[in-house]
C-alpha cells in the first residue's frame, strides 16, 4: 500500500481533504485518532495510503508546531490581526491579547490596521513596530499596501482574524479579487460575511496558505486561548530586555519596586498602552488555577 505526505486543507463532516503529490484526496482518518483524544485539523502534515484513484486515509499526524483550540488550525506561520483605524475604533488590550496568543503558539502575529484613508494610522502602527511586532495600515485604495500585505504571505500557512465592522472582508477581496467578487460574498471564500462557512480550509494564494475559518473572530482565540499569569511577560517581545533584571526574583511586573519592566514604561521604553494591557491580562488569570487553563 503507497503511503504519502501531504497537507490537509479542507476538513468537513469528518472528510479531510489532502493535497499530496500535486492531487487532493479525500479521507477518512483512523479511529486510533479518537482512541487518543485527537483528530487531523486543517493545516497538519500528514501521511496518508492510497487506496484508489481519489480516496485514502490518514494513517499518521506529523508533529505540529502549533495548534490553536478554536477554530481547530495547525502549523500556522503568521497570523494577521486585523483591526481598524476608526469606525469602529481600535482596541489595542484586544490586539495585545491576540498578538500574545500567537506569540505563545510560535505564530508570529502581523498587525494591520484598515481604513487608513479614513484617520491616520502611523501612531498606532508605531506602538507595535516599537514593540518588535510586523504592522502597518491599510487602504483599499492603495496598490502599495496591497502588495505589501501579500508579500507577508509568501510562502507561510497565514489566517486572518479580526471582528465584525474592522474591514477584514475588505482587505481580503482586495487583497484576493479572484476569489470573489462582492464583499458581501466573500463567505464562500475567505471572509464570512454572517458566518455562512461552516468548515475550514486553506486556499494556495499570494505564494502561500490562507486558511478561511467559520466564525474566526477575536472573541474564540480570547475565550479558549488563555495564557498562564508567569508566562504572560513571555509573550510580550517588547518586555524581553527587561523582565529578568527586576530587583527581586518572582516580579510580576505590574506594581514592584525595583520592577525593569515598569521603569522601562516609565522611560518610554515600552509603549504604556501595552503594558496597560499586559496588567489586564495578568489581573484576569492570575486567580484561576492552572488546570482550568487551556
Amino acid at each position: 500500500m503507497e503511503k504519502v505526505t501531504g497537507l490537509i486543507i479542507k476538513a468537513i463532516s469528518g472528510f479531510y481533504y489532502v493535497e499530496a503529490a500535486d492531487r487532493i484526496y479525500e479521507c477518512k482518518a483512523r479511529g486510533v485518532f479518537r482512541k487518543r483524544g485527537m483528530s487531523p485539523a486543517v493545516g497538519d502534515r500528514v501521511v496518508i495510503s492510497l487506496q484508489g484513484d481519489e480516496t485514502a486515509q490518514v494513517e499518521e499526524i506529523l508533529p505540529r508546531k502549533n495548534y490553536l483550540v478554536r477554530p481547530p488550525l495547525a502549523n500556522l506561520d503568521r497570523l494577521f490581526i486585523v483591526s481598524s483605524v476608526s469606525e469602529p475604533s481600535p482596541s489595542t488590550l484586544i490586539i495585545d491579547k491576540i498578538s500574545a496568543v500567537a506569540v505563545s503558539k510560535n505564530i508570529e502575529p502581523v498587525v494591520i490596521f484598515t481604513k487608513s484613508d479614513l484617520a491616520d494610522a502611523e501612531r498606532l502602527v508605531e506602538i507595535y513596530r516599537s514593540a518588535g511586532i510586523t504592522a502597518m495600515s491599510f487602504s483599499t485604495r492603495l496598490e502599495s499596501d496591497r502588495q505589501a500585505c501579500i508579500s507577508l504571505l509568501e510562502g507561510k500557512i497565514s489566517a486572518f482574524t479580526g471582528n465584525t465592522g474592522v474591514g477584514k472582508s475588505s482587505l481580503l477581496n482586495a487583497l484576493f479579487p479572484e476569489l470573489s467578487i462582492e464583499t458581501s460574498e466573500i463567505s464562500r471564500k475567505l471572509g464570512r460575511g454572517r458566518h455562512t462557512t461552516r468548515h475550514s480550509e486553506l486556499y494556495r494564494v499570494g505564494g502561500g496558505y490562507v486558511a478561511d475559518t467559520p466564525g474566526f473572530s477575536t472573541v474564540d482565540i480570547e475565550r479558549y486561548e488563555l495564557i498562564r499569569k508567569n508566562d504572560i511577560a513571555d509573550c510580550f517581545p517588547d518586555f524581553a530586555d527587561y523582565k529578568d533584571k527586576c530587583m527581586f526574583t518572582g516580579c510580576s511586573h505590574t506594581v514592584e519596586k525595583g520592577c525593569a519592566v515598569l521603569q522601562a514604561v516609565a522611560d518610554g521604553a515600552i509603549q504604556r498602552s501595552r503594558h496597560a494591557s499586559y496588567k489586564a491580562m495578568y489581573d484576569e488569570v492570575k486567580d484561576i488555577p492552572d488546570w482550568k487553563k487551556t
